[in-house]
């Protein structure tokens, strides 16, 4: 490979601007390096999701230092106005229509306020070979990457990072599909290969889950040869398949886990997952169960539901 010196640049650049006039940008930091690949790496499509934007500054000293072949583009915070409201989407005020970032790749610049945002960034993900989307759970979450099943480079990637936990899935990709416009599916339609990191614990910064983080894409640019390193050896990974019904609550109140149970523990489809009550009446209104035998990748600790919503996500055991 040819591996040189890394240059660094950075840009703003100008998505679109605010009724007052004030102007929406992201700041693109790319590396260059000899000839190789291009790696888009993203983090921020939600304002809360903290730990993908400490892991990018963290890993701006490792490249800063290196020698590339290849490139690599990141773009810390990819939605400034849900990260400035400190809002998992973006208030309905700037569009009412499209609040979710992730859900309007490869955005649309003649569409809606936040449509034409993402539009002004997807020219750097058509432009790459492989993408990363570093993202942030709950704290009842188990930590994973989720790649697409039929995609085998997406598989490789996500295997290089380093989760115990690999998540797939056979997400459509047709545009009839209402989550087609995900990141990582608008990217396979683009032929670009790319992975969702789910590191661990929303709106804190968590030193554990911002090295995961680090490590994970760097782990991901010595898979690509990128950088001359070798990757950190994975510890046992699990392969879980996100193809189990949604647990949802059957009625509204309030939710009480088992109190035995939590993510990464393995249920029987029928077991008890725990119970809604009636909080003034103390009646128990609903019996939780599981969906599927499996892993509980996400789940409730307790709280306030209401019918329909999503209690829990079991993923089953590949």
């Amino acid at each position: 490979m040819d591996y040189e010196p890394v240059t660094h640049t950075t840009t703003d650049r100008r998505l679109g601007h605010f009724p007052s006039g004030r102007d929406i940008s992201v700041t693109v930091h790319r590396y260059s390096g000899g000839d190789g690949p291009t790696v888009f790496v993203q983090a921020a499509q939600h304002g809360i999701e903290l730990n993908g934007p400490a892991a990018l500054r963290r890993l701006h000293s490792r490249l800063a230092d290196a020698d590339l072949a290849g490139s690599v583009v990141a773009v810390p915070v990819v939605n400034p106005i849900a990260f400035d409201h400190r809002s998992y989407l973006t208030p309905e005020a700037y569009d009412a229509l499209n609040s979710n970032f992730n859900r309007i790749w490869p955005g649309d610049a003649d569409g809606s306020f936040q449509e034409r945002l993402v539009a002004g960034v997807w020219p750097l993900v058509e432009a790459a070979d492989v993408a990363i989307d570093l993202h942030t759970g709950t704290p009842e979450m188990l930590e994973h990457v989720r790649f697409r099943q039929s995609d085998p480079t997406a598989e490789t990637l996500a295997e290089a990072f380093g989760t115990e936990f690999l998540l797939a899935d056979d997400d459509p990709i047709d545009e009839a599909d209402d989550f087609t416009g995900k990141f990582r599916l608008a990217a396979a339609r683009a032929g670009v290969p790319a992975i969702t990191a789910e590191l661990s614990n929303s709106r804190t910064v968590r030193r554990s889950a911002v090295e995961a983080g680090v490590d994970g894409v760097w782990n991901v640019l010595c898979e690509l040869d990128v950088v001359d390193d070798a990757a950190e050896p994975a510890a046992e990974q699990r392969r879980l398949r996100d193809d189990a019904p949604r647990v949802v609550a059957d009625d509204s109140g309030l939710f009480e886990l088992r109190a035995d149970l939590g993510v990464g523990d393995v249920v029987e489809a029928g077991d008890e997952l725990g119970a809604v009550f009636d909080p003034s009446s103390f009646e128990r209104l609903a019996t939780v169960t599981a969906s599927a035998s499996g892993v509980i990748y996400s789940v409730a600790r307790g709280g306030v539901v209401v019918a329909g919503e999503r209690i829990a996500s079991i993923a089953t055991l590949s």
